[in-house]
C-alpha cells in the first residue's frame, strides 16, 4: 500500500473510532457495554496513528496517539495512557516540537503519579533535548535537565544524575552563571574521583571548574587549583593541571603570547572542544592589551 493509501485507511479508522465513541455515549450504553466501544475506538486510534506514521504524516500520527491516550485514561489504564502520550510526543517531535513537549509532559505527569520516577526522568531529558536543538531555549533545557537529575538522584541513579548535571553546568557557564557551574563540576568531580572506572574523568571536571573560577577571578582560580590538587593528587600530573598553571602564570604577567602558546601546545595533543575554546577565549580577553579584535587562541 502506498502512502496515500495508508493515509486513506488511517482517516477511515479515525472516522470509525469517532462513530464508536458516539455510540458509547448513547442512552443504552449501560446495557450494551459502553466501555467495550471505548476500547474498540482506542484500538482504532492506535492503528490509525501507526498508519499515519508509515505514511510519514507525523502531526496526524501524534494527534491519533493523543486521542488513544485520552481514551486509555478514561478506561483507567494509566500505563497505556502514558505510553500513548510518549508515542504521540515522538511523532510530534518530527513536526511540531511544542506539541511534542505537551504530550511528553502529560506522560511525565502520569508516570510521577505512579511513582515511576526513572522513566519520568528519561522523558525530561527528551524535552530538554527538544529545547536544545529545535527550540533553542537553553534556560528551559537547563530546567528539564535539573528536574531529570533530581528524579535520578531520588532513585539512586547517580551516574545518570551526573550526566544531566554536567549538561546543566556546561550551559550555565555559557550563560555566565559561573558559580552554578563551579558547584556542579566540583560536586561531580568529588563523586567520581574515588571510583576506579570514573576517576579519569574527574580531572576534566576539576579543570572545567578551575576555568570557571579563572574567568571570575584569577586568585580564586589559584586557590581552587590548590584545593583540587590536595583533594585529588592524581590531578597534579595531568596535562590539564599543567596547562592551568601556565595560563595563570601568563595571565599574571599579562603575557598574551605565552597564554596562546600554552593553549596551542595543549590543543596539539588533546583537541579543544567548542566549550573549552569559548572559556579560554573569555579568560584571554581579560589580559590587558588583548583587545576584542584578537579573538583567536591559536
Amino acid at each position: 500500500m502506498d502512502n496515500a493509501g495508508k493515509e486513506r485507511e488511517a482517516v477511515q479508522l479515525m472516522a470509525d473510532a469517532e462513530k464508536r465513541l458516539k455510540a458509547s455515549h448513547s442512552f443504552l450504553r449501560g446495557l450494551f457495554g459502553g466501555n467495550t466501544r471505548i476500547e474498540e475506538a482506542c484500538e482504532m486510534y492506535t492503528r490509525a496513528a501507526n498508519m499515519f506514521k508509515m505514511a510519514k504524516n507525523w502531526s496526524a500520527a501524534g494527534n491519533a496517539f493523543c486521542q488513544a491516550a485520552k481514551l486509555h485514561m478514561q478506561l483507567q489504564s494509566k500505563h497505556d495512557s502514558a505510553t500513548s502520550f510518549v508515542d504521540a510526543g515522538n511523532a510530534y517531535k518530527k513536526a511540531d516540537p511544542h506539541e511534542a513537549i505537551n504530550c511528553l509532559n502529560a506522560a511525565i505527569d502520569i508516570y510521577t503519579d505512579m511513582g515511576r520516577f526513572t522513566i519520568a526522568a528519561k522523558h525530561h531529558i527528551t524535552i530538554a533535548e527538544i529545547y536544545e536543538t529545535e527550540l533553542v531555549d537553553i534556560e528551559k533545557a537547563i530546567a528539564h535537565y535539573e528536574q531529570s537529575a533530581d528524579y535520578y538522584k531520588g532513585e539512586e541513579s547517580n551516574s545518570s544524575a551526573n550526566k544531566c548535571l554536567l549538561k546543566v553546568a556546561a550551559y550555565a557557564a555559557q550563560l555566565e552563571q559561573y558559580q552554578k557551574a563551579i558547584e556542579i563540576y566540583e560536586q561531580v568531580g568529588a563523586n567520581t574521583m574515588d571510583n576506579p572506572l570514573l576517576k579519569y574523568s574527574a580531572k576534566d571536571y576539576f579543570f572545567k571548574a578551575a576555568l570557571c573560577h579563572f574567568i571570575v577571578d584569577e586568585l580564586n582560580a589559584k586557590l581552587a587549583l590548590e584545593k583540587y590538587e590536595e583533594m585529588f593528587p592524581a590531578f597534579t600530573d595531568s596535562r590539564e593541571c599543567k596547562l592551568l598553571k601556565k595560563l595563570l602564570e601568563a595571565h599574571e604577567e599579562q603575557n598574551s603570547e605565552a597564554y596562546t602558546e600554552a593553549v596551542k601546545e595543549f590543543d596539539s595533543i588533546s583537541r579543544l572542544d567548542q566549550w573549552l575554546t569559548t572559556m579560554l577565549l573569555r579568560i584571554k580577553k581579560s589580559i590587558q592589551g588583548d583587545g576584542e579584535g584578537d579573538g583567536d587562541l591559536k
